[in-house]
């Protein structure tokens, strides 16, 4: 990994080097590519040589972006026409009846356009737009509308728009009309008993009788749904909690399994019953546990002897202890020594020798394949890291290349 960053980025800087290079000796063809139309100026390093001149010298240019012509403008012009004609109206369908606040933008977004409005009537409207509904009849009001529109990169170049606005008092359905008719009365009440301490609401409105309510806070209805997405949430992790302990347990569980064979083969071969070479591997474990530390594998040993001495017979304290492990090595072991205890099956001490081999090759082979499993979760990390190395030396080489 180290080596592969150390590549790129001596990469990196060779083709940094390359590049610089080959700008610093190349003669250019005598033209510069301006910024597009909005993209704003930029600085131009150049190095100059002038025949008869012992070297270079270094010159910084301003160069503008590119202008609008006189025609481009005029089309400038009306494409942004086109859009204020849609944008002023804010909610309203047409100039003919406007019942809401206009939108008097200052600038179509995107266009290098400034707008400045005049009205005839700012009783009605004001320069944002907004109406003012006291001075409207139910007739109508009609207001006339002039913006001047001026290019930005040259305010001499402007156009005049004009339109006429027929504005309307807001038409309200009956149900809205009583709510504001009520409000107002509500209102009215208040001011008249300003000078009183309380303000009693009163007990009719629109001269019928009224009932009056408070607002219901949202706050406790919000604890509530957090709280259950938090009860939800917890019950979750610790779903995935018990699952990634139950596969630790059994990672474990296989680790020790070699182990746990090999000693009882050894303690058999010596010429132990299994109960006594059972007795033993837990003996052996209890010394060991403050160093190595609690293993499940010998806990579900130790309680299949508690099981022993306590009157469980020992072929099925074997198959229990099998059982509660869960594991499929684990049940053929319990298995294993039960029948033999059960049938008196021979060669018990052979058949724990082939046990054990086969289960060092099962922990070599896993080892292998969690070193791959390892490799194979580092390999997103590095390509994110290969990337990032990559974007930091290369965008800004190929932005400095002048085509």
């Amino acid at each position: 990994m180290k080596a592969l960053a150390v590549g790129v980025l001596l990469a990196g800087g060779i083709f940094l080097l390359a590049a610089d290079y080959l700008r610093s000796v190349r003669e250019t063809d005598g033209s510069i590519q301006r910024n597009t139309y909005g993209q704003g100026n930029r600085t131009e390093e150049l190095e100059v040589s002038i025949a008869g001149g012992e070297a270079r010298f270094p010159a910084e240019i301003q160069v503008a972006e590119q202008q609008y012509s006189t025609e481009e403008i005029q089309e400038l012009f009306q494409r942004v026409i086109r859009h204020m004609e849609k944008l002023i109206l804010g909610d309203n369908r047409s100039l003919d009846r406007v019942e809401k606040d206009m939108n008097l933008l200052s600038e179509v977004p995107g266009e290098p356009v400034m707008i400045s409005w005049e009205l005839d009537r700012y009783d009605v409207m004001n320069i944002r737009g907004e109406i003012q509904e006291d001075a409207l009849k139910e007739e109508g009001t009609l207001v006339a509308l002039s913006a001047v529109l001026t290019y930005s990169e040259n305010e001499e170049e402007q156009a005049l728009y004009q339109c006429t606005a027929n504005i309307f008092p807001r038409t309200l359905g009956e149900e809205e009309k009583r709510r504001e008719q009520a409000a107002g009365e509500l209102q009215k009440r208040e001011e008249e008993s300003r000078v009183q301490r309380e303000f009693q609401l009163p007990d009719t409105l629109l001269g019928k009788e009224a009932a009056y309510y408070q607002r219901m806070d949202r706050r406790g209805l919000v604890l509530i749904v957090m709280a259950v997405l938090i009860g939800i949430l917890l019950y979750a992790l610790e779903i995935q909690n018990k699952g990634k302990a139950r596969e630790e347990r059994k990672q474990q569980m296989l680790l020790d399994y070699p182990e746990i064979v090999n000693k009882m083969t050894l303690f058999l071969g010596a010429g132990m019953t299994a109960k006594r070479a059972w007795k033993k591997v837990v003996e052996d474990y209890e010394r060991r546990k403050a160093i190595r530390g609690e293993r499940y594998a010998y806990e579900e040993m130790k309680r299949a002897c508690y099981e022993m001495e306590s009157g469980v017979t020992e072929p099925e304290s074997y198959e229990n202890f099998g059982r509660r492990c869960d594991v499929q090595v684990y049940v053929r072991f319990g298995a294993m020594l039960s029948q033999n205890l059960r049938k008196g099956t021979k060669g018990l001490t052979q058949m724990l020798k082939l046990e054990a081999l086969q289960a060092f090759e099962e922990r070599k082979a896993r080892a292998r394949r969690l070193g791959e499993e390892a490799g194979t979760k580092l390999l997103l990390p590095m390509f994110l890291m290969l990337a990032i190395v990559l974007v930091i030396v290369i965008v800004p080489a190929f932005l400095s290349v002048q085509i």
